[in-house]
């Protein structure tokens, strides 16, 4: 079975409106991007959409005008000029009380997760004091969300990206001349393959880092897949070399695992004892590690020293996550000490594909082991919104997900579990 895969070739960095541009030129219709992202009730922007060229490539450029304080390009997006600021909390709110889809929330809010976590180890201060000034502002909501549907409406299984060419020289920010990359975009490109040059301007931007950082699983420069559509997002500037982004997408043999379903390997597990946390604290903690790309995360009842009753906080992660998953464990619970140890976690092959059943679109998650179909699942965040939109259970919602796949001609062979 083959996946759908995502490349990003960043051989002149990467921005936040390039990757949209780069998105609606691989084939992400306009008014698809423009409907998902007025699920976010925000108002005060308008997308300006056109066919540009850099030295002879031509591709789509796209810019976010803003009311509050007209656009700012993302070049300079840390000299601080927007006039609103929000905080992360802001932001997951703005995020998490929209009507966009479970999983468009989830990747939008871990990119944002990443930019906190470096801005907070950059300036020395709590994430939840740390204010993302512009990245904040509507143009960089935009910007975020929009990568994430569209990684959503391209139905893509795994993001690969190149190595991320960083530029040079000095990007001016509101404390003076800082050197390229900005402190931000080196923190979030930490164990990521960079290089600097070719030009000496700002290439790479603490956004753009962070959307490929947080949504690639691979960083390496070679590509392997049947290329099917290549796209490029025109940037701002008009550099020595061409200010563009190219991305492929393509399909890649079963082998290549869809993200958020972790294939067979070595991971790490972190794990600490807690015996004075607050019971409700843990929820949120839980829901930071998955957001920051946990491939698990659990609890366990254990008894401490002097019979104390504890719980000892598990998460599994790649060691491209260890950092970030660690900074929440030591930040956001009462534990001053993390352990760290490599397990091998053995996993079937698995898939998704989106069915359209009596009561709308739902996902259903496929696992499967040499070609042969074990078990079929609905995505239980898809039953639960139809069953609340239509007024009927979730086993119905389910019931007639499963009826729709195995309906289609090219599901009705190899299965031989169906999870209900």
């Amino acid at each position: 079975m083959a996946h759908t895969i995502l490349y990003y070739d960043c051989f002149s960095g990467v921005s936040g409106d390039m990757n949209l541009g780069a998105m609606i030129d691989l084939g992400v219709k306009s008014e698809d991007l423009e409907r998902e992202l007025s699920k976010l009730g925000i108002d005060g922007y308008r997308l300006e959409i056109f066919k540009d060229e850099r030295k002879g490539i031509t591709g789509t450029r796209v810019i976010v005008h803003t009311e509050e304080a007209g656009h700012l390009p993302e070049a300079v997006e840390h000299t601080h000029e927007h006039h609103h600021h929000r905080g992360l909390t802001e932001i997951k709110k703005i995020i998490t009380d929209s009507q966009l889809s479970a999983t468009v929330k989830h990747r939008a809010i871990a990119i944002f997760e990443r930019l906190g976590l470096a801005e907070a180890k950059v300036h020395g201060v709590p994430v939840e004091q740390v204010h993302f000034h512009e990245v904040g502002a509507i143009d960089a909501i935009v910007d975020i969300v929009g990568a994430a549907i569209c990684l959503d409406l391209l139905a893509v299984d795994r993001v690969e990206c190149s190595e991320v060419r960083l530029g040079g020289g000095t990007v001016r920010a509101a404390h003076g001349l800082l050197p390229v990359p900005a402190p931000a975009t080196a923190e979030i490109l930490r164990d990521v393959p960079v290089r600097s040059g070719p030009v000496d301007k700002e290439l790479t931007t603490p956004t753009g880092a962070a959307i490929v950082r947080t949504l690639a699983e691979a960083f390496d420069n070679g590509l392997t897949m049947s290329v099917q559509a290549v796209g490029y997002g025109i940037g701002g500037n008009d550099n020595e070399v061409a200010n563009v982004l190219r991305v492929f997408l393509g399909q890649s043999e079963a082998a290549r695992v869809p993200r958020g379903n972790p294939e067979s390997g070595d991971y790490l597990q972190l794990e600490t004892n807690i015996d004075d946390m607050l019971p409700e604290d843990y929820d949120y903690v839980v829901e930071r590690l998955f957001e920051l790309g946990a491939q698990d995360v659990w609890l366990t009842p254990i008894i401490m020293k002097k019979t104390r009753p504890a719980i000892t906080l598990s998460c599994l992660c790649s060691e491209s996550r260890r950092d970030a998953c660690i900074d929440v464990l030591l930040s956001e619970t009462s534990s001053l000490g993390v352990r760290v140890s490599g397990v091998s976690r053995p996993a079937l092959e698995r898939s998704s594909v989106a069915v359209d059943c009596t009561y709308g679109t739902v996902r259903v998650k496929i696992a499967y082991k040499g070609g042969a179909v074990l078990k079929v699942k609905p995505e239980y965040e898809d039953c639960r919104e139809l069953a609340q939109q239509h007024g009927v259970t979730v086993q119905a919602v389910r019931t007639a997900a499963l009826n729709a796949y195995h309906s289609s001609p090219t599901n009705q062979s190899n299965t031989n579990e169906v999870t209900p």
